[in-house]
């Protein structure tokens, strides 16, 4: 993995360093290009997979990727497809590229859109065999995915599919409830914007809806109804570590480590376990974990891991206690600055260091959040036209002192106050304390 990495930032930093700076339309044509020469890949035509999958008996194999998105390029194509462990694997599934959201089947692809490489394993009578793409990071990936635990992934579903149908009452779960819009386009947020396909001329690029659009979207549509936001759409897909799990990135579903004191502790899984099955679904990935803790219905409640250990399958039952969702970071989302305009008018927090909380005279108790930046355009100004200032520590928000997180204050905002409301927030200029008027918005 450190040799993989060491790679791939020299050969991107060489290539930075070597081409001309392509702009997102042009990549996205170039990508095009590429693809449909090699011939390898069904570019963004899944009639055509489900069609060819059908026909042929393979699985499908689904890559959702934004193209224009260089955040993603830990599994780009050329490193997936010359992989010599991933590329025989890949031959055996009918391979669909998908670089666009529109017009997409939000009842069959449910998945984190905060990212933008997700993967699904499927059959052709739209039955999921598992996900791949996880992410706890705006940039780093190393710790969440790798090509051997996409390999092993994929083999996972080649094993699912050489048992099906047989298997299938196992899988119904891996499909979820109906979606609020049957596709992103028709969500209010984007309906005006956006139509069911990419354009095939133009300006492509600006008519593609990026899979974090879609959670924007979401979190729009609760706002504008000024409804509270539910806790699934507020803290999607939960990362395992939340619970204490910290899985090996190169396995399919293997603990490195547990983290003490932690409810996976609690229940009594370690290091090595392997994990078969959550909630009777079988796991061919990390994020095949995450999916089934997003459908965890409530605050709480308990989950039953078939876990393979020295030979010995055993159940293990996770008890989830109320809140546990609130646990999860929410800071590297795409789609948090959404929310940064709902709750901050456009502020970025962050943590004030233990040094500057001395100069301040900050207790470790007090909440000291600092804007580490204030949005200068739109309803991202917010916060600018309200009097605040880049760096200014807020030790007070809408009468609150004990928010320790920019999440928390987040969620406060999105929560507990509707558009429209005014919020005081006490900040500190410097050693000078004042208080401004922050309005909340949609």
């Amino acid at each position: 993995m450190v040799r993989f990495s060491t790679l791939l930032v020299l050969a991107i930093a060489g290539a930075a360093l070597a081409q001309p700076k392509v702009s997102r339309e042009d990549r996205l044509k170039l990508d095009r290009k590429k693809v449909e020469a090699e011939g390898f890949w069904i570019y963004n035509d899944l009639s055509k997979g489900f069609a060819e999958a059908k026909k042929s008996g393979k699985p499908m194999l689904v890559v959702l990727r934004c193209v224009p998105c260089v955040e993603c390029v830990k599994l780009d194509d050329d490193l997936v497809d010359q992989d010599p462990v991933v590329r025989p694997l890949l031959d055996k599934f009918v391979c669909v590229r998908i670089i666009s959201t529109n017009g997409l089947d939000l009842s069959l692809f449910q998945y984190d859109t905060d990212q933008s490489f997700a993967v699904f394993m499927l059959n052709a009578d739209g039955t999921i065999y598992g996900r791949f793409g996880t992410r706890s990071h705006r940039t780093n990936w190393i710790t969440d995915v790798s090509l051997p635990g996409m390999a092993k992934a994929l083999q996972g579903a080649l094993d699912l599919h050489g048992n099906y149908p047989k298997n299938k009452e196992l899988l119904i779960a891996k499909r979820g409830p109906a979606p609020l819009f049957a596709s992103p386009e028709q969500y209010p947020a984007l309906s005006a914007k956006y139509g069911p396909k990419l354009a095939e001329t133009g300006n492509v690029f600006q008519s593609c809806i990026h899979c974090h659009q879609i959670g924007d979207a979401q979190k729009s549509y609760y706002r504008a109804k000024k409804e509270p936001m539910p806790e699934a759409v507020l803290f999607p897909y939960p990362h395992p570590k939340s619970l204490g799990l910290i899985f090996n990135p190169k396995e399919a579903a293997t603990l490195e480590s547990v983290t003490a004191g932690s409810i996976a502790e609690k229940a009594g899984l370690k290091a090595g376990d392997v994990l078969l099955k959550l909630a009777r679904q079988p796991l061919v990935s990390i994020a095949d974990v995450q999916w089934v803790l997003h459908n965890t219905a409530g605050e709480g409640g308990k989950l039953i891991a078939q876990v393979q250990r020295s030979r010995t399958p055993e159940e293990i039952t996770l008890t989830l206690p109320a809140g546990w969702r609130r646990t999860g970071d929410l800071s590297w989302r795409s789609s948090t600055w959404g929310m940064r305009r709902m709750a901050t008018g456009g502020i970025l927090l962050e943590d004030l260091p233990a040094e500057d909380r001395a100069k301040l005279k900050l207790p470790n108790r007090i909440m000291a959040l600092r804007a580490k930046h204030v949005g200068q355009f739109g309803p991202h100004a917010a916060a600018k036209n309200a009097g605040f200032l880049a760096g200014d520590v807020i030790v007070e928000f809408d009468g609150k002192t004990d928010f320790t997180s920019e999440s928390a204050v987040i969620v406060h905002g999105v929560t507990n106050r509707k558009p429209g409301d005014k919020v005081s927030v006490t900040i500190m200029r410097g050693d000078k304390k004042m208080t401004l008027t922050l309005p909340m918005q949609e």
